[in-house]
């Protein structure tokens, strides 16, 4: 009997083992249109060396390098080791890898046979009535003493505890791939506002001469006046642009300040206990250049877009664990140990005992839950596709805006700097033909303002030129190596 009971259950398991395997999706690939090439990159696609540029193996868990020190700054490179030391935001997605971790670990434990020990003691006293005695019979109180090993086993008949480690893992993987985001993230940050900040020096720099020759300028007026040779009005104005101009600078000042204080959180210090020295950006300053690569090399570097590819095999993995959730689940429990009424005979072995016993269950009528589970699931899963192809075309788009960027600042930076050899060359005719009494005060004023202008222009786009660099590094995943 129990055979035929066998023989006709086996197709019936053999069914729901196939179906329930079918059941878990094969995650494919989001369909992508791969550009053959960025748009906006300039130069071939070539290395330094001469040779056609291509990111050797450019997996996103090989270690990034130290793309810094391409710039050749030593206080760059050592405020991006202190951040990275000390930066809270990077110590609290550390936090969340070691959580991520430590989940796998527990979901990895389903798949080990589960062992306890415990030993206890216990006195009680039962109703007659519990031992098939009248009512008001006298029933003394007992001791019972136990010492037992117990062991609990699911046997994965149709692969929940895999698909439940595999998403763990992948939750694993997406974490630590948002650490290495956030960790790129804090070294641009920490390198862009460097460079803001040695900007500002540098615009301060400009400033502080243009104070200086406003200031020789209200000595000459003062005395050219006071000797009769020119009246009040030549004077008042050089005294205006003095006005104005320390005005502007002591504006720039606050800028600076927000600079050093947005520099000191990234670097994990308050505020008030940190001070950047003035070191303006000179024209002289290294700028790397830096190859794009190839576009599929992209998707393969940045750090956010892994983790994205690590959030679909979570959601599609939790699909496989919301269907099985439909199906029996096995169990193996076991138990041995010994129990006795008194302490001094409970490890004689008349004093054993010993169960085992399987359970095979699964649900018959829950309302439609596990259904909804399994759509609530798919739909998770639709999300993470649509966040990973938004996070595709985020980075494309950032390196084609920072390509282009670069492209075009280094186009009005030729310009600029020709136009700044032009101003200073009007600016010193200007001076010499209003000493000489052939020019205005106010011909003479417009060459320098223009001066001024042209070169806090140049200064400008020399700190944009920095910063877009910076962005670029990091739209490309960080580094070029």
């Amino acid at each position: 009997m129990k055979r035929t009971i066998m023989r006709r259950m086996s197709p019936l398991l053999a069914a729901l083992l196939l179906v329930a395997c079918s059941s878990i999706p094969q995650l494919k690939a989001p369909a992508l249109d791969m550009p053959s090439a960025f748009k906006e990159s300039s130069e071939p696609l070539q290395a330094a060396d001469g040779t056609r540029w291509k990111v050797a193996q450019p997996a996103e868990g090989q270690a990034r390098g130290e793309w810094w020190l391409a710039f050749n700054d030593a206080n760059l490179t050592a405020l991006i080791k202190e951040a990275t030391d000390a930066n809270a935001s990077l110590a609290v997605a550390a936090a969340r890898v070691k959580q991520a971790r430590a989940l796998a670990g527990i979901s990895q434990a389903d798949r080990s046979p589960q062992v306890g020990a415990g030993m206890g003691a216990q006195r009680s006293r039962t109703s007659g009535v519990s031992r098939a005695l009248a009512d008001d019979a006298s029933v003394a109180p007992g001791n019972v003493y136990q010492a037992r090993l117990t062991a609990s086993y699911e046997l994965d008949l149709f692969g929940r505890v895999a698909a439940n480690v595999s998403a763990a893992n992948a939750d694993a993987a997406a974490s630590e791939a948002t650490y290495k985001s956030v960790l790129l993230a804090l070294q641009a940050d920490v390198a862009q506002t460097y460079f803001k900040l040695r900007e500002t020096d540098a615009e301060l720099a400009t400033l502080a001469r243009t104070v200086d020759l406003r200031t020789q300028s209200v000595k000459v007026n003062q005395s050219r006046y006071d000797n009769g040779d020119i009246g009040e009005f030549d004077l008042a104005r050089a005294r205006t642009e003095l006005s104005t101009v320390r005005a502007e600078a002591i504006g720039l000042q606050r800028q600076r300040v927000q600079f050093e204080h947005a520099l000191a959180v990234l670097l994990g210090k308050p505020a008030a206990m940190f001070s950047a020295g003035v070191n303006p950006l000179v024209e002289s300053a290294l700028l790397p250049s830096i190859p794009a690569g190839l576009p599929s090399a992209l998707l393969e570097r940045r750090p956010d877009i892994t983790a994205a590819q690590r959030a679909m095999i979570a959601a599609n993995a939790r699909i496989g664990v919301a269907k099985t959730a439909m199906y029996p689940s096995l169990s193996l429990t076991g138990g041995l140990g010994t129990e006795s009424g008194s302490g001094g005979n409970l490890f004689n072995w008349s004093a054993r005992s010993w169960v085992l016993g399987a359970l095979l269950s699964m649900p018959l009528i829950d309302g439609g839950r596990n259904k909804a589970n399994i759509a609530r699931s798919e739909a998770v899963l639709e999300e993470s596709v649509a966040s990973y192809r938004q996070n595709v075309l985020v980075a494309f788009a950032e390196v084609e805006d920072n390509l282009a960027g670069l492209r075009i600042l280094a186009g009005q930076t030729e310009q600029i700097d020709a136009a700044v050899v032009s101003a200073r060359r009007s600016a010193d005719l200007a001076q010499k033909l209003y000493n000489a009494g052939r020019s205005s005060y106010l011909d003479l004023l417009d060459s320098q303002r223009n001066l001024a202008a042209v070169e806090r222009n140049a200064v400008q786009l020399r700190g944009d030129r920095a910063v877009t660099t910076v962005a670029l590094i990091r739209s490309l995943g960080g580094g070029w190596q």
